[in-house]
């Protein structure tokens, strides 16, 4: 019986060479998987910022809606020929340019895309009905507003209505952003219509 003496093995080096080989087939792997990670993410954070910022409204209204009727003065009339309301932007809302805002005004028998006359007088009907301006801004951070709404600010909405509404007519006026969920505003005429009117 013989025995062998077999003294063939890694040696030092050797084993050295494999440890760093199996170090960084490691570390490119886990680079791998980290990156792969942080760019789901990045991407779930843009998918849930953009379903938030599309679904909610931006836009709030501030005080009360005014339905008007030119003309009464006192008496009491059978119909609101405009309406006026002040929006601003809702709690950490983004800046709304009006330039790119659409209203929609509709009633059980009108549908109507308001034309966009901002600069002009609505009050004084000078460019016909369906029309929509802005006639005043309060708390403008610069010395010549824009059409940009940013925070504080408050743009008021003179709507010269595409006809007159009568009596307990329902209607809505549909702010429409370019970016954000549109924002309706839904109100009655009041039985008895006075030259100005708070309606609800």
């Amino acid at each position: 019986m013989s025995f062998r003496n077999n003294d063939e093995g890694f040696t030092g080096l050797e084993a050295a060479i494999v440890l760093i080989a199996f170090v960084v087939v490691a570390a490119v792997f886990s680079y791998v998987v980290l990156g792969a990670g942080f760019f789901t993410t990045q991407k779930s954070q843009e998918v849930v910022h953009t379903g938030v910022s599309q679904a909610s409204s931006t836009l709030e209204i501030v005080g009360n809606v005014y339905g008007v009727s030119p003309g009464a003065t006192g008496a009491v009339t059978d119909a609101v020929k405009f309406v006026n309301f002040s929006v601003a932007l809702a709690p950490g809302g983004t800046p709304v340019d009006f330039d790119k805002v659409v209203l929609v005004f509709s009633n059980q028998s009108t549908l109507v895309t308001l034309a966009n006359k901002t600069g002009t007088t609505v009050q004084g009907e000078p460019t016909g009905a369906g029309v929509w301006a802005i006639p005043s801004i309060q708390n403008a951070p610069q010395a010549n507003p824009t059409d940009l709404l940013q925070p504080n600010e408050q743009f008021t909405i003179s709507v010269w209505l595409p006809s007159t509404l009568p009596r307990n007519d329902v209607f809505s006026i549909e702010i429409r952003p370019s970016i954000g969920a549109a924002f309706d505003i839904k109100r009655t005429v009041p039985a008895a219509v006075n030259a100005v009117n708070i309606l609800y």
